[in-house]
């Protein structure tokens, strides 16, 4: 496995641990999944702007968004890391970033590149 795919992979199988568990990285011990906090609400009324701002702000304290973003999170990370079903994951993942992107328009230092935009590109790569 390169370097390209084990960042693809550790990026997403991260994300999941910190989130159910609050790791203290992004996610305080005290907000995990694990103990009933919202993955992904503090991002979508704090994090999204822009033209889909009020889509988003919709998605937020809903539990089917949340085993959404989980098991994807999840799924994504270890079809990766295990070599399987890797053209599915990552389009998946690409899917996802995509979704996160468009929270965040216009990306805060750039017209429209951000991180999301470049693993997309490492995904499809």
């Amino acid at each position: 496995m390169g370097i390209i795919e084990t960042l693809s992979w550790f990026n997403f199988l991260w994300a999941f641990l910190d989130k159910l568990f609050g790791l203290g990285f992004t996610t305080a011990s005290d907000k995990s999944w694990l103990l009933g906090t919202s993955p992904t609400t503090g991002f979508l009324l704090n994090g999204a702007k822009g033209p889909f701002a009020s889509l988003f702000h919709n998605l937020a304290n809903s539990v089917i968004v949340d085993w959404l973003f989980m098991v994807g999170l999840l799924f994504i990370g270890t079809m990766l890391i295990l070599n399987v079903g890797t053209k599915l994951a990552s389009y998946a993942g690409a899917l996802m970033l995509f979704l996160m992107w468009l929270a965040v328009l216009p990306p805060e230092h750039h017209p429209f590149l951000d991180e999301h935009i470049v693993y997309i590109i490492i995904l499809m790569g």
